[in-house]
């Protein structure tokens, strides 16, 4: 195999790792930014040369967007004294709601779990949800902050792999 169709191949199957990385991103069913990040290593490995700087660039993303998600989640949480129990225990009831209900019951699950474990801890109803809706606010922040640095890292991708394969 020629070392053309080897960078092909190697940078399909990295686009395709993209689209589970990002996807993990939403769905925690894998951890999104680093599949993006190992990925990218190995292209930049494959490929060499000025892809390097590519790689550089979408690590720093990548870091960035983890960093931002959990300091940001982790701080609201803190400052609402959310514990991480109930967050556990939501993400597992997601896990069990995807196969409960197709694509739906990964919120619906992560919604009810995290509830149902608020209100087992403040015995009160209102509370359980407010500070359950403070959770929940505080995952989607930290959700959006990874994928914008997840959808910069695939558009830097993007635009490395196209200027490589044109200049060959």
């Amino acid at each position: 195999m020629d070392s053309l169709t080897v960078q092909i191949i190697v940078t399909v199957v990295v686009a395709i790792a993209y689209a589970a990385g990002l996807t993990g991103i939403v769905l925690p069913i894998l951890p999104g930014s680093i599949t993006i990040l190992i990925a990218s290593l190995v292209w930049a490995i494959v490929l060499g040369g000025w892809t390097w700087l590519a790689f550089a660039l979408i690590a720093v993303l990548c870091i960035v967007g983890m960093i931002c998600s959990y300091v940001m989640t982790g701080r609201r949480l803190k400052q609402h004294e959310v514990p991480t129990w109930p967050i556990v225990v939501g993400v597992l009831a997601g896990i069990v709601g995807i196969f409960v209900i197709p694509f739906l019951g990964l919120p619906i699950g992560f919604v009810i779990g995290l509830y149902g474990s608020e209100w087992y801890r403040r015995r009160d109803l209102k509370l359980a949800w407010q500070s359950s809706w403070v959770a929940i606010k505080a995952f989607g922040i930290g959700v959006m902050l990874e994928l914008v640095c997840g959808f910069a890292s695939t558009l830097i991708f993007a635009i490395a792999t196209t200027v490589h394969f044109v200049q060959r």
